[in-house]
């Protein structure tokens, strides 16, 4: 077997993966951040450190395997490695830094880590991978073919309104906070997790703009990942405050 069959198995495993956590999201949601069970997840670490240590293989695996292919130099795969990373250098080492966590509070290993980690890391590996040498070559004027502008119009909108609402909701707490409230203003009015809503735009933009199977596959798992949690999220809101907006939806506004 060589390794475009290697490949080919790694992007089904990722797609099945997909199947699989849309199921296990929707009937359980994952024990982090508001819906940490408090222990019962089993062992966990600090989730700074947690979430730093699952984060690593996009950052820096991702870093290391697009570096190895033999067009890693030239422009329009670089252009793709700088909008996976401008997300993951934030997502895997800013963002777990500046987020606000109450003392003691972790995240658990075999349930939440260690998965993580697994997924980044086979995700990571193919579109690295395909873009640097086991894809077709892109031409130079790709950066301005209507499937690469669309696709970066939909990531730049996408990465805007995910660090948006990531900022909104950090600037809820004060110093010293760290309870939850209902957030409000821009994009909140219409739907609880504008941040999710934001990082399924951001992936979708990167599918289409690389037009690659790999890129689609990471999006369609993106989007099977956060739509369940973002339910979640939406439901835990409405148990947890009963003046919460009844118009907002959870993700897509006035639909789900």
């Amino acid at each position: 077997m060589n390794e475009a069959e290697i490949h080919r198995w790694v992007v089904l495993g990722v797609f099945l993966a997909a199947g699989i956590t849309f199921a296990a999201t929707g009937l359980k949601t994952a024990p982090y951040g508001r819906h940490s069970q408090g222990g019962k997840g089993g062992l966990g670490l600090p989730e700074r450190l947690g979430w730093v240590v699952m984060e690593a293989p996009s950052v820096f695996g991702f870093w290391w395997i697009f570096h190895q292919g033999t067009r890693s130099t030239e422009l329009v795969p670089t252009v793709f490695l700088s909008m996976w990373m401008l997300h993951y250098a934030h997502r895997g080492l800013i963002y777990p830094l500046r987020k606000r966590v109450a003392p003691g509070k972790t995240i658990s290993l075999f349930m939440v880590v260690l998965p993580g980690m697994l997924f980044n890391s086979a995700n990571a590996y193919v579109n690295a991978r395909w873009l640097t040498e086991l894809g077709p070559a892109y031409p130079l004027a790709w950066l301005w073919s209507f499937r690469f502008l669309y696709g970066l119009m939909l990531f730049v909108t996408g990465f805007v309104i995910n660090r948006w609402a990531d900022w909104k909701l950090r600037t809820l707490r004060k110093p010293g906070q760290t309870g939850y409230q209902i957030p409000r203003g821009g994009l909140y009015d219409e739907v609880s997790c504008p941040n999710y809503l934001g990082e399924i735009m951001q992936w979708l933009g990167f599918a289409i703009a690389t037009w690659s199977l790999p890129g689609l596959v990471f999006a369609v798992f993106t989007a099977a990942n956060l739509v369940p949690r973002a339910v979640s999220h939406h439901l835990w809101y409405k148990r947890q405050f009963p003046d919460y907006p009844s118009r907002r939806r959870a993700i897509i506004p006035y639909v789900l």
